[in-house]
């Protein structure tokens, strides 16, 4: 699919490729096809001018868009494989990746940057010494630069010649998810199980060249534009992605719940065929988008282990009375089947090829509780301590440790219901013995400050539940106590 759509912007040069739009809603071009094409072969000549070359690991921090899209095209003409950074995650978070991932250079635009503003050495062209960890690659800037911000990647590159494309299958991509800041969990997806996902997401979606698409997303960005369609990135006002999608009419719309949410809020009417994902998506939800006039509505469940793996629309999602959140058959090529404990497992081209630092595994385990009724998957609900806030996955170990600061005997951080499958992320913090509340709250200061967009969204000081013979911490019984205490709080 890289390859199909690396052609295709050197066969139309001048059309548009990425859209935006102004605060009145009005559509703009902010990169044609060969503009896409001239960027990816100027950021490839760079990085083959550093030596980065199969195998090799690029560290990337960019902000979804056209420089983003062409860094991923360059890296994979190379053969080099793309370690995704989240700059928001936090210093700490942030720093275990790195180290795991070992990139031989750091990609990064100017926001990335001025947000790891925490972690000097990105912002500087140093590199980052870590406790116990040999030095990591240097950081260069990609687009735009501020003071401080790390030279530019083509800074010094003139006539470099650029290598034939690799044409064998090898990492592609690096996607980071759970564990711990100790031990941080990556998926690791090769050329070929990323070219299923997106060939799949081109079976499903049939994108028609020339008609725009609105979304944002790397399987939304690629599939349309090797099929000849432009893609407008969904402006982050709601009342101006109104305005957006009232002027562009797409063909085909991919957006989260809570965007979906908003632009209904606010008025918003749809075109074509609506899409969403990243979180639950309710029959009620997509009864809405349809009655705004959007020709079908369909939840799409995927995982970053396995992008798509089934679909379901409006119709047939409120037409179903049984127990549970049916999500659709899976898509072509997917095998699903459920263990001995009921969780979910899946299987097929698509799947991740293992999780970085493991053996491969063809089988993905979802953390979710399902059954198949006839054929189609219908979730029972969460085997995995995540917490779904905004479509953005959180993972409680990732920040837990961080909090156990001197005056807290044990901390937990549990998702709380807010609606349509959202969830409210909540700190229950059991002091020690004898540690006054207000001291316990000014050294959670810190920690707090350092979770970045995993930030929490209540905290609350109470004693932790516990449970089996081994009293561990019982996740549920805690979310349920931060429940009530919110809505108490609520009410008062």
């Amino acid at each position: 699919m890289l390859d199909a759509l690396a052609h295709t912007l050197r066969r139309h040069p001048d059309r548009p490729a990425v859209l935006g739009t102004t605060r009145t809603g009005a559509v703009r071009t902010r990169a044609t096809f060969g503009h896409l094409a001239d960027l990816a072969d100027r950021y490839a000549a760079a990085l083959h001018a550093r030596g980065t070359g199969r195998g090799a690991t690029v560290g990337v921090a960019v902000r979804p868009g056209p420089r983003a899209l062409a860094v991923l095209l360059a890296v994979h003409r190379l053969g080099a494989r793309a370690a995704v950074l989240d700059p928001g995650a936090g210093p700490d978070v942030l720093r275990a990746r790195l180290a795991l991932a070992r990139p031989g250079v750091v990609l990064a635009d100017a926001s990335a940057q001025a947000v790891a503003g925490w972690a000097r050495p990105l912002a500087r062209r140093v590199r980052l010494a870590l406790p116990d960890l040999a030095e990591l690659g240097p950081v260069a800037t990609v687009g735009a630069r501020l003071p401080g911000c790390a030279p530019a990647l083509d800074a010094d590159v003139r006539a470099v010649p650029l290598p034939r494309p690799v044409d064998e299958d090898g990492d592609a991509v690096i996607v980071f998810t759970s564990g711990t800041t100790s031990r941080p969990r990556a998926v690791v997806h090769t050329r070929s199980s990323l070219a299923a996902g997106m060939a799949t997401v081109a079976g499903l979606v049939r994108p028609e060249a020339g008609r725009p698409v609105l979304g944002g997303t790397f399987f939304v960005l690629v599939p349309s534009l090797a099929s000849g369609a432009p893609v407008a990135l969904p402006a982050r006002s709601a009342r101006v992605l109104a305005r957006q999608s009232h002027r562009l009419a797409p063909q085909a719309t991919y957006l989260t719940p809570p965007q979906l949410q908003r632009l209904l809020a606010d008025g918003g009417r749809f075109t074509g065929r609506v899409w969403t994902g990243s979180a639950p998506a309710s029959a009620d939800l997509l009864t809405r988008v349809r009655r705004a006039g959007a020709e079908e509505a369909w939840g799409v469940y995927a995982l970053t282990e396995l992008f798509p793996a089934a679909a379901v629309e409006q119709a047939d999602k409120a037409a179903f009375t049984g127990e549970g959140d049916v999500v659709g058959a899976p898509l072509p090529g997917v095998v699903a089947r459920t263990d001995a404990s009921g969780e979910l497992l899946l299987s097929g081209p698509a799947a991740r090829d293992r999780y970085l630092g493991e053996e491969p595994d063809p089988w993905v385990a979802t953390g979710d509780r399902a059954r198949l009724d006839e054929g189609r998957i219908v979730l029972e609900g969460r085997r995995k301590d995540m917490v779904l806030r905004r479509a953005e996955n959180i993972y409680p170990g990732l920040y837990e440790p961080a909090l156990h600061v001197p005056g807290v005997e044990l901390a937990l951080l549990v998702g709380v219901p807010a609606g349509d499958g959202d969830e409210r992320l909540v700190a229950v913090v059991q002091p020690s013995p004898g540690a006054g509340r207000g001291a316990v709250r000014a050294a959670l200061a810190g920690p707090l400050e350092r979770m970045g967009s995993a930030r929490p969204d209540a905290v609350l000081l109470a004693d932790v539940p516990l449970s089996g013979r081994s009293l561990k911490p019982d996740r549920a019984a805690a979310a349920r106590l931060a429940a009530r205490r919110l809505a108490g709080r609520s009410r008062g």
